[in-house]
C-alpha cells in the first residue's frame, strides 16, 4: 500500500462519519465464468472493528443492514486477511489491530467458514515501502535482541490464535518489505540481517503451527526486474518461506486507472517467480478506484484470470485490500463500497461463477 496508508492516516484524523442509505446505482450484469472453489478470494478488513465501533452501518445489495462478514461472504469472499501491530494506539486512523482484536476478528472469520491470513507488520502502525518503523518497545535493542523480539512476538500471537481454535492458513512475515523491515537493522541495504529477521518470524510460525504457510510480500507485483532482484537476494541469503505475495495497484501506476497497461506484466511476473523459485504465488493486495466500479470489476476479473493462469496451479488467489473501507469513513479512494453503504459492482468480481 505504497503512499496510501500515510495519506489515509492524515485524512482520517479530521473526521469519521457514519453513512446512511441513499438510492443505489444501477448495476451492470456481469458475464459468468467458470467457478473454482479452491481459489482464494480474499478481503483484508483490518478497519472493520473501528468502523463498527464508530457506528458505521453496512447494507447488502438490497439495502438491508447486515453484518459485513455476511455481505462479503455473499459476494464470494472465502478468506480474510488481518494485519496485526505490536502496541498500537486507539487512534481511529492508525490504531487498533492489536493481538486481542486480531484474535477476535479471526474467530469471527472462522465462524463464517472463512480461511484466515495474518499479516505481521512488526510495527506499532503502518508498515510499507515508505515506512518500516520498529515498535517503540524494541527501540534501542541490539540486533540479537531484535531477532528474539521478532520470534517471541510472532510466537505469542500465533499461540493466542491457537488457543482460540484458529490455525491461520497463511502468515505474512512483514508487510510490503521491498525495502526491508524493522529499520534500520532490517533494511534491504543489509540483506543478511533482513533475512535473519524474516527467518525468525518463519521459525516462530512453524514452531506453533507447522501447517501454516509463510508469505514474503513485496509491492509492485507488475515489476518483473524488481521482483527478481528482491527474491534473488532473498534466496542468496537463505530466506525461508512458502509463498510469494505481491501487491498490485494500477491506480498508483503512470497509466492509472488503465490496468491493461500493466496486467500482462503482472501475469508474466507471477509465472516467472513461480518457475524461478519453485514457489506458489498470490496477489495479497489489490484495489481499484471506488468511483469507477466497472473498471475495478474488470481489473479484478483480469487479475484473477492471470493468477489462475500461473503454471502448475501455483497461483493461489487474490485479496482485495479494505473493500469495506468506504471513502466516507476512511477517506480511502480504493474501497469497493459506495456512498449508500452498500458494496459496489466491483465486489461482484468475486461472486461464484462471476469471477
Amino acid at each position: 500500500m505504497r503512499k496510501i496508508k500515510t495519506l489515509i492516516s492524515l485524512c482520517m484524523l479530521f473526521s469519521i462519519i457514519c453513512i446512511g442509505c441513499s438510492k443505489s446505482s444501477a448495476v451492470t450484469s456481469p458475464v459468468p465464468l467458470a467457478a473454482d472453489s479452491s481459489f482464494v478470494k480474499g478481503a483484508d478488513i483490518g478497519w472493520l472493528p473501528q468502523m463498527e465501533a464508530t457506528g458505521y452501518k453496512f447494507y447488502n445489495d438490497q439495502g438491508v443492514e447486515q453484518d459485513c462478514f455476511q455481505i462479503l461472504k455473499d459476494h464470494g469472499i472465502n478468506s480474510i486477511r488481518l494485519r496485526t501491530w505490536v502496541n498500537p494506539s486507539d487512534d481511529k486512523a492508525s490504531g487498533h489491530c492489536s493481538k486481542a482484536e486480531t484474535v477476535v476478528m479471526a474467530v469471527r472469520a472462522q465462524k463464517m467458514g472463512m480461511k484466515v491470513m495474518i499479516d505481521f507488520h512488526y510495527s506499532d502502525s503502518w508498515a510499507d515501502p515508505g515506512q518500516q518503523r520498529k515498535p517503540a518497545a524494541w527501540v534501542g535493542h541490539d540486533f540479537p535482541t531484535l531477532l528474539n523480539d521478532v520470534y517471541n512476538y510472532t510466537a505469542d500471537v500465533m499461540i493466542a490464535l491457537k488457543s482460540a481454535g484458529i490455525t491461520p492458513q497463511w502468515v505474512q512475515v512483514g508487510n510490503e518489505i521491498s525495502n526491508g523491515m524493522i529499520y534500520p537493522e532490517g533494511s534491504a541495504s543489509n540483506w543478511s540481517q533482513l533475512i535473519q529477521l524474516a527467518n525468525k518470524g518463519y521459525d516462530a510460525v512453524k514452531a506453533v503451527s507447522p501447517s501454516t504457510k509463510v508469505i514474503l510480500h513485496i509491492d509492485q507485483g507488475n515489476n518483473i526486474s524488481r521482483s527478481k532482484w528482491w527474491f534473488d537476494n532473498a534466496q542468496a541469503n537463505g530466506a525461508k518461506y512458502d509463498i510469494i505475495g505481491l501487491s498490485y495497484y494500477p491506480y498508483w501506476l503512470d497509466g492509472r486507472p488503465d490496468f491493461s497497461l500493466s496486467i500482462d506484466d503482472l501475469g508474466n511476473n507471477m509465472s516467472d517467480l513461480a518457475s524461478r523459485y519453485g514457489k506458489e504465488v498470490m496477489v495479497v493486495e489489490v484495489g481499484g478506484e471506488d468511483t469507477q466500479p466497472q473498471n475495478t470489476f474488470d481489473m479484478l476479473v483480469a487479475v484473477q484470470k492471470k493468477v489462475k493462469a500461473v503454471p502448475g496451479n501455483k497461483g493461489l488467489g487474490v485479496f482485495y485490500w479494505e473493500p469495506e473501507g468506504a471513502r466516507s469513513w476512511s477517506h480511502y479512494a480504493l474501497s469497493a463500497w459506495g456512498d449508500d453503504g452498500r458494496p459496489t459492482k466491483a465486489l461482484k468480481a468475486f461472486v461464484p461463477n462471476l469471477e
